[in-house]
């Protein structure tokens, strides 16, 4: 398989298994799609990390079967190609990206579906569809402007350049840099911590924040308003709030 997804103490890992560059065929864009899928539905998956192994994250598309592609086969695949990557931007969990090496075109795309990104030192980001003719295709002119900015984005969009780790960071593409060997373990570290927070709450703020990027405010407080609310019916909400009197804060344990 070209993508495996292994669990382990709620942190699922969504693991990129294509060398030498992990290519995202249309193949591997469609076992995404399912493994995302089922990230989602498994309650024993509270966290979930997209890593692509030590060397490199993802360096695109496979370019040589695109360039096999007519206009009309392209139509056939595009909404697909946008689907597997939009499955990993819906997981209603908390998504890490750990960056190593390349993390170009579709990877770069990839990266972005992830709630927070770490990257490693030695990493390399960017969109360079425009050297082939082309624009991103798999969702990256709607999420990089929205996190970096639209003239940050078209920047990196229209000249097609990459960018190194700490570029990244001062972007805000990246949320962290750090040594190579060190990616996948602050991942971890990350995806472990929030594994063992309230499962419902996490899945409502990620909700709220990403709904309320994509449409007008009063739309996004509803949505809010309607999280907020529906929280007071879960357990979790009584166990936080428990312990909050009873202990004070930061020490209630969720199941």
């Amino acid at each position: 398989m070209t993508v495996n997804l292994e669990v382990a103490e709620g942190v699922g890992t969504i693991r990129l298994d294509r060398p030498p560059m992990n290519a995202l065929d249309v193949a591997t864009q469609d076992r995404l799609k399912e493994l995302a899928e089922e990230a989602t539905r498994r309650e024993d998956v509270r966290a979930v990390i997209v890593y692509g192994g030590e060397k490199v994250f993802a360096a695109g598309a496979d370019i040589k079967e695109m360039q096999a592609m007519d206009h009309t086969a392209m139509v056939l695949r595009a909404r697909a190609l946008q689907d597997s990557f939009t499955a990993v931007a819906r997981i209603p969990k908390p998504v890490v990206a750990a960056v190593t090496g390349y993390a170009l075109g579709g990877g770069c795309e990839l990266a972005l579906c992830a709630d927070f990104r770490i990257a490693a030192e030695n990493a390399k980001l960017g969109q360079p569809e425009i050297l082939l003719g082309l624009i991103p295709g798999a969702g990256g002119t709607q999420r990089l402007a929205r996190l970096v900015g639209p003239s940050r984005a078209k920047d990196l969009i229209f000249t097609g350049r990459m960018v190194k780790a700490d570029e990244a960071l001062r972007l805000g593409l990246v949320d962290r840099v750090v040594p190579a060997d060190e990616v996948y373990a602050e991942a971890h570290a990350w995806a472990a911590k929030l594994a063992q927070g309230p499962a419902i709450a996490l899945r409502a703020a990620k909700e709220s924040i990403d709904t309320g990027l994509e449409t007008d405010i009063e739309t996004g407080l509803a949505v809010e308003r309607n999280w907020f609310a529906g929280l007071f019916a879960t357990e979790d909400r009584e166990r936080g709030m428990k312990s909050f009197v009873e202990e004070g804060p930061g020490k209630a344990k969720f199941l």
